[in-house]
Formats: C-alpha cells, structure tokens, sequence
C-alpha cells in the first residue's frame, strides 16, 4: 500500500538537503549524458561505415574489365579485355549454384526528351535481376522482364527524378520517351535508397541497346549476388574464384592486376564489421568506465549521507521507528535521486546528439543515435546502483542504537 507519509518524509530529506541531492544527481545525470553522446558518436560512425551499401545488395559481386599490365602466354601487355555475352553465359552457368541473381550491364549518358522536356541521364541496359542487385524499388508500373529482353522491345523503366523533369503530370506509364532519338514506351517508374544521382538513371533491356548500340553481343560489366548461405570466408573465396576462372578464360596473368577486376562486397562488409567491432568494444569500455564511475559516486556520497543523519535516524529509532523503516527511507530517497538524474541525463545527452548531429557529418558521423534499449540498460544499472549506494550504509546505520546515535557530533 502507497505510503504517503514515508514519501512526504523523503521529499522533505531532499529538499532540506538540496546540495547533496543535487550533488548526488549531477553524478549520476553526468555518468547517463557522457553514456549516451559516446554510445549516440559510435553507432554515427558505424552507420558511415554501412552507408556505402545502402544502394546495393550486401551480398553483391562487381565485375569489370580493362587493359591488361603483363604480357602472358604470347599475349602483349595492354590489350583491352571485352566482355560478351557469352562471358556472362559461362558465369552464370559455372557457378549457378552460388549465384543468387546476375545480371550484364551496358552504360551511356543519354540524350532524353518528352515534347518540350529534355535532359541528360544515364542509361543502364540490363537483365531483369538487376532490379535485386540494385534495390530498385518500382514506384509505378514494373521493371524489365524477360520478354523484353528475349524481343529486345524499346521498353524504358525511368527513375523519379527523371519523371518529375520530363512529366509535367502523373501520366507517365505508356507514353513515349526520345532516347538519342529513339522512341522507347516508359512501362515503369522507380526509386532508390541510393539518392538523387541514382534516380536520374533510365533502366533499358540489354538486348536492346546491343542491337541499337553496334549491332553486337558486347557487355560493359557483370553485376551477381552471392548465395546468403554463404559466410564471409566462403563469399570472399567465391569472388577469388570467380576472378582466376575469368583470367584463365582471358589468358590473363595470374599476377596481373588489371585486365578483370572483382569487386567483392563480402571484403567490405568484413572490413566493416571489424572496424564496428572495434569501435563499440572501445566506447562500451569507456562507457561503462563512465558509469562505474557514477556509481562511485553516488556510492560516496549515500555514505557521507548517512553519517551525516545519525543524529536523525537516533532520534527516529528513539521514537519507535523500525531499522526497517530506516532502511526503506534512505534506499527510496537514493533511488528516487537517482532515477530523476538519470532520466535528466538521457534528456539532455539524447538532445545535444540531435543539435549537433548535422555538423558531425563532415567528421564521417551520419546520424549520431543510441537505441532505447541502450539507454534504459545504462539507467536500469545506475538506478541499481544507486539501491545498492543506498543500502548497506543505510543497513549500518539502522543497526546503531538511539543512545549512541544521539551523542554523534
């Protein structure tokens, strides 16, 4: 049952000694601010680290070609290598039991005009999985498909950007677009995670640039994801084996580092998770130092707090107070102190992160945040420790006798 005369008793306690409450809270409010704005730094600077992957697929492979630096089997130095589509054929089928999706890629920058609109973009022919590699997302209408490419039709999936620059209204699904003269049908709109400079893209079949661009089978890059159950040694050894199954195909030296380029994701992404594991082991270490540090504090201070009402709590057991009473009395009014400084800490750690969050960015800290679990952990602790403080001091001193307590100077 709610006691309000014991409360009563420890709000008077706090307010009568104002400079050791508030003493006592600004340790522990201090120990919840310094938690959170290092917590709140290190989950910014991981959030940098993985921003890299926002756009693309974790899992994804990056192949391109270019001129190889070593003679090798009779083979000048300096020949460029040009990937086909019979290339993306023999990966497709030597590794379809590792490959998740792949699709062939061709880019241009391009001419765009819808009636009086126009503008220049980027033009990516690709398969259908692209869309998965990429993280298209389809605003309206859909992606490329498999039809369009095996009839290689002038089909054109525009990004929201391009849209809003070419379509002065929502009728866009259906028109006809000019691309370097060339009427493609718009079948679909898209967006993407990846910003601005990613949704000025015009996503074609690649069948049909190959026969529009040169009558050929040629093919700038090959994109692929790995299978996700693959761990991070097996994808790095997958892209590894990739690479030596091209150069070999290409008569490329083994030594050669040009000629084929593997852009393996698996390497970044462990990269990645070192340098996260590493930060947060460093700001957890310090972090909990910070707290250990608070709990010392308020540890102090119940003991100074204690001593300094022995006359009171002589003069409460002289009337018939029981240690029991005693006890409740100073680990409520530790508790209390220290779940208000806790809760003002969080408050002003979590506010000075959102002020400053924008300036941390050119500092590489994008979007400086700690989770609320994080936050009511550090407080749940402090507020323990806080009991903890308040307990066996107030245990001593609920064991001293009136007589003796009454003659304490």
């Amino acid at each position: 049952m709610f006691d309000f005369g014991l409360w009563r008793e420890i709000f008077q306690s706090i307010n009568k000694n104002r400079t050791r409450s508030l003493l006592s809270g600004f340790t522990v409010a201090f120990a919840i601010l310094l938690f959170v704005f290092l917590f709140g730094m290190g989950n910014g600077l991981n959030n940098t680290f993985t921003e890299g992957f926002v756009d693309d697929a974790n899992n994804s492979i990056f192949i391109r070609s270019s001129k190889t630096t070593k003679a090798y089997k009779g083979l000048q130095a300096g020949r460029r290598i040009q990937f086909k589509n019979k290339d993306f054929v023999f990966l497709k089928n030597k590794f379809k039991d590792k490959i998740e999706y792949i699709t062939a890629r061709i880019t241009k920058n391009v001419a765009v005009s819808y009636y009086n609109q126009q503008g220049n973009y980027t033009y990516r022919a690709v398969h259908p999985d692209h869309q998965f590699i990429e993280k298209t997302l389809i605003n309206k209408g859909r992606y490329i498909n498999k039809s369009d490419v095996k009839n290689k039709t002038k089909v054109a999936v525009i990004g929201r950007l391009v849209a809003d620059d070419l379509f002065l209204d929502n009728n866009i699904i259906g028109n006809y677009i000019n691309i370097n003269g060339i009427p493609y049908k718009v079948v679909g709109v898209f967006f993407d995670a990846g910003g601005d400079n990613e949704e000025r893209v015009i996503y074609t079949p690649i069948s049909t640039a190959q026969m529009i661009y040169g009558n050929n089978t040629k093919i700038d890059q090959i994109n692929l994801t790995y299978s996700k159950k693959l761990k991070a040694n097996q994808a790095i050894a997958f892209g590894t084996k990739i690479e030596k199954a091209l150069k070999k195909r290409f008569k490329i030296a083994p030594t050669d580092r040009r000629g084929i380029y593997v852009r393996n994701f698996a390497k970044g992404l462990r990269r990645i998770n070192l340098m996260n594991t590493v930060i947060n082991f460093v700001i957890l270490f310090i972090g909990f130092g910070t707290l250990m540090a608070g709990i010392v504090g308020v540890s102090n201070i119940m003991i100074f707090t204690v001593k300094e009402r022995t006359k009171e709590i002589g003069v409460r057991k002289a009337l018939g107070a029981p240690p029991s009473f005693i006890v409740k009395m100073i680990l409520l009014e530790s508790v209390l102190v220290t779940t208000i400084a806790g809760y003002v800490g969080l408050v002003l750690g979590s506010g000075i992160l959102k002020l400053i969050g924008k300036s941390l960015e050119k500092y590489f800290i994008k979007n400086p945040s700690v989770s609320f679990n994080v936050i009511i952990f550090a407080t749940f602790v402090l507020i323990v420790a806080g009991a903890i403080a308040g307990y066996f001091p107030a245990k001593k001193a609920s064991k001293i006798k009136p007589i003796v307590a009454l003659r304490d100077e």
